[in-house]
């Protein structure tokens, strides 16, 4: 049974891996992960409803599913899709979610909350008053030109809820005008109003009917074709009520929903409906993707799946027909990649194998190490084909931004990682493998709470085969900076609180630091140097010593000041180790640091937040770095054995079998 441990635990995840393939829940027949396969263009590129509802609800509410509310019997929680969905069609139900995030006491205040109500807000619950002192407080910030750095902790949660609260009424109109049933109710009494049915009087669906019959009566009064005061005067009427509707929803809308009629002139000629709504004013011709939208509209409003999923799947046929199978393609892809969530599962596997290679190291049990292993190698093949799988979404190379750049170099980390332990065989492999990996992650969900990770890329960083290299061989660099320091972590906190750390693997892990520095040196000075062969191309000039230059030159600094160190005897093992924990602070600082300076031509990717947690890192290194320093003979693994400051003692020392070096 021992021996089969591994298989059958590597097995029960890999189990939990094929559940993600099931296709999503249905609640009440309505096959939403159809709808949030259809594509929009949104941030520059394609990319499916899906995305839009995951990203937005991100960034709102910091999680991808919403609570049910208190009066909500089926008390089931909801999708990111199936919210979109509820914002856009039945906004009275979606401002009872308590989505909206108030993080200081301050903004309670401000807000004239109620003791305890510190959390989640739902739209309802905030007046008209609080919200214009919202929006008033907000503008006051943003007025004074404060530095985001700069921000207190007050501030930012009122920028954030100020956008949050934005972003909401965007998206109550982007799939539709907003409350349909009062604006028909307030156009002049006149025979068109007869031709919506009492059915269609609060949907969309009878707003477009009367308005596609609104203007080719108007383009023919606007043309002379047609005679009657009357019915000039009424059709002109209309006309004019309806472009005051349309034309803020233009600039309003969100996602730009509506595809382009003619692909093969342009792909990427989509627009939002408010926009796609006035030109129809001066075409005359409503764009038919408008006619599926507001049966999506009415159908899931009222609660009737099978016109629901008729009106979907006839649109996916339109879309098809027109040619634009590829970007449908793309969100059916895309949207299936979001729903396996690899790096998640690879997340949650990374923590299992660390917990499993601490347990070896308690008691050396072999069951432990296979089994941690196997894990680790599950989890590094999920994380490889999530990376395989954006890089082919984006049809980019793996590292565009901050986010990307996480997910690459707990990668390259993970894999060195396993080389090392398939060499060594002692678990430090598979402990820094994981953690690195975890911690990466973890990282990379933070970052996307920022909005779309598979955002179309920054002129500045416009692709090339020199952007591509340089991106991921100085990723590599990191990866092996990091991999060096946290082995480093191991050495220093094994010696010196547990009696886990033997000459032998002392030595090891000596031998595997100072073999990953030279790596790291190697690949973070090609990096460099490709990096400025990109910059003279892009930016006419190889070097320019902007923030993000300085601290790449410094990381290949830091690495071959080791390796000098190290060759000139004015270093063994442990100052090997302490000097790689040095190589980890240059690196956060290079990777993270350099960006929230908010100056040169790679300020790109800043967050404020992640400040907080790179000093708390920074902290943490030099914390263990003063550990490291601390005299042999404190380490709990040398107990009772006489030591000097520098060397690990062999093993005849240890068994008094010779007299030690340093007596």
């Amino acid at each position: 049974m021992t021996k089969r441990l591994p298989w059958i635990v590597t097995g029960v995840f890999v189990l939990w891996l094929i559940s993600a393939f099931k296709p999503a829940p249905e609640p009440n027949g309505f096959k939403l992960s159809a709808f949030g396969e259809l594509p929009v263009l949104l941030n520059g590129r394609v990319q499916p409803f899906d995305s839009v509802a995951r990203n937005t609800l991100l960034s709102i509410h910091g999680t991808q599913t919403v609570r049910p509310a208190k009066d909500d019997v089926s008390k089931r929680v909801l999708s990111a899709t199936e919210w979109l969905l509820e914002v856009m069609t039945k906004p009275d139900e979606a401002n009872k979610r308590k989505i909206f995030r108030v993080e200081t006491l301050e903004l309670r205040n401000l807000l004239g909350a109620r003791e305890g109500r510190l959390g989640q807000l739902a739209f309802n619950e905030f007046t008209h008053k609080q919200l214009d002192d919202l929006e008033k407080e907000a503008r006051q910030i943003v007025d004074s030109k404060k530095e985001s750095e700069l921000r207190t902790g007050y501030e930012k949660d009122v920028l954030h809820l100020a956008e949050s609260i934005h972003l909401y009424h965007r998206l109550r109109n982007s799939f539709r005008p907003e409350d349909s049933k009062r604006f028909l109710l307030q156009l002049p009494d006149h025979a068109l109003k007869s031709t919506v049915n009492p059915g269609e009087s609060e949907d969309f669906l009878g707003e477009l009917k009367l308005y596609k019959q609104t203007v080719p009566l108007a383009m023919a009064v606007l043309h002379q074709g047609e005679s009657g005061e009357d019915l000039k005067r009424n059709d002109m009427q209309l006309l004019a009520a309806f472009f005051r509707r349309y034309e803020p929803l233009s600039r309003f809308a969100y996602p730009l929903i509506v595809p382009p009629l003619h692909p093969e002139k342009s792909r990427d000629d989509w627009s939002n409906i408010g926009t796609s709504l006035t030109e129809s004013m001066r075409s005359g011709e409503v764009h038919p993707a408008l006619d599926y939208f507001a049966m999506m509209d009415a159908s899931f409003r009222k609660g009737r799946s099978e016109d629901f999923n008729r009106s979907v799947a006839e649109y996916r046929q339109w879309l098809e027909a027109k040619n634009l199978g590829p970007e449908l393609s793309k969100g059916r892809w895309e949207e299936f990649f979001n729903h396996i969530e690899p790096f998640y599962k690879s997340m949650n596997i990374y923590v299992v194998a660390l917990l499993l290679g601490c347990a070896f190291w308690l008691n050396f049990a072999q069951t432990f190490r296979q089994t941690a292993f196997y894990l680790v190698v599950l989890a590094f093949a999920i994380h490889t084909a999530g990376l395989l799988a954006r890089m082919i979404l984006e049809d980019r190379p793996p590292v565009t931004n901050l986010y990307s750049s996480a997910v690459f170099v707990g990668w390259g980390a993970v894999l060195l990682g396993l080389i090392l332990e398939r060499i060594y065989r002692d678990g430090v492999g598979i402990v820094t493998a994981s953690t690195i990996g975890f911690v990466t992650l973890i990282i990379a969900h933070h970052l996307a709470a920022g909005g779309d990770t598979m955002e179309m890329m920054r002129a500045v960083l416009d692709t090339n085969l020199w952007l591509a290299t340089h991106v991921v061989i100085i990723s590599i660099g990191y990866a092996a900076t990091f991999l060096a320091g946290f082995l480093a972590i191991v050495y220093i906190l094994r010696g010196v609180f547990s009696r886990s750390l033997s000459p032998e693997t002392g030595k090891a892990l000596g031998r595997m630091v100072y073999g990953i520095v030279c790596f790291a040196t190697l690949f973070s000075f090609v990096g460099t140097v490709l990096g400025g062969i990109w910059a003279d191309q892009s930016w006419g000039r190889f070097w320019g010593w902007d923030p993000k230059e300085n601290g790449a030159l410094l990381i290949v600094l830091m690495n071959a000041a080791i390796l000098h160190a190290r060759w000139g005897g004015m270093i063994r093992d442990r100052g090997l180790m302490v000097m790689a924990l040095g190589g980890n602070i240059v690196t956060a600082w290079s990777w993270f640091g350099v960006n929230m300076l908010g100056v040169g031509l790679h300020a790109y990717g800043f967050m404020d937040k992640a400040f907080v947690w790179l000093l708390t890192f920074v902290i943490s290194q030099i914390v263990i770095m003063g550990i490291g320093v601390i005299p042999f003979r404190h380490w709990r693994s040398l107990k009772g054995v006489g030591v000097s400051a520098d060397t690990l003692p062999s093993v005849s020392e240890r068994k008094g079998l010779v007299q030690p070096r340093h007596a």
